[in-house]
């Protein structure tokens, strides 16, 4: 006789619903992905089996969420990985190192290209030629000096 009582538990959950999660998740997939998990004998049945193709799925499921990442938040992401091992003291560190070689590279930039154009936006009603204006529309001119 099966004795019921001892339930094996996986991330929280147990056989069913590790089956039933797989099973929801596995139409998340590509059918490449769901094809090649087919031919590697990845199968919803079995503890050992149903495991594994648990953590398989959730595998190319972060890959996916990988790819669609632009490369600033790939960066933002590692960033945020890296600080994880990092205490505060050396985060505040890092950060202010930071700031401060941003300025002088921000004073570097104002020497080689200096802005030697001062533009003044005039804001007065009075412009010289009127154009038509659409109602509530503001109008305002700009003078190079």
């Amino acid at each position: 006789m099966v004795n019921y009582k001892s339930k094996k538990i996986f991330q929280g959950m147990t056989y069913c619903e590790l089956q039933k999660h797989n099973s929801q998740n596995r139409i998340k997939l590509s059918p490449e992905d769901q094809k090649w998990l087919k031919e590697n004998n990845y199968k919803n049945i079995r503890w050992e089996n149903v495991i594994s193709l648990y953590n398989q799925i959730q595998d190319f499921l972060v890959k996916y969420q990988v790819e669609d990442l632009t490369l600033e938040e790939l960066f933002l992401q590692a960033d945020h990985i890296g600080n994880k091992y990092l205490t505060e003291e050396e985060i505040q560190d890092f950060q202010q190192k930071l700031a401060k070689q941003l300025n002088e590279i921000a004073e570097e930039i104002d020497k080689q290209f200096p802005d030697t154009e001062i533009e003044i936006i005039d804001f007065s009603q009075n412009t010289k030629s009127k154009p038509r204006k659409k109602r509530n529309q503001k109008t305002y001119r700009t003078t190079k000096l």
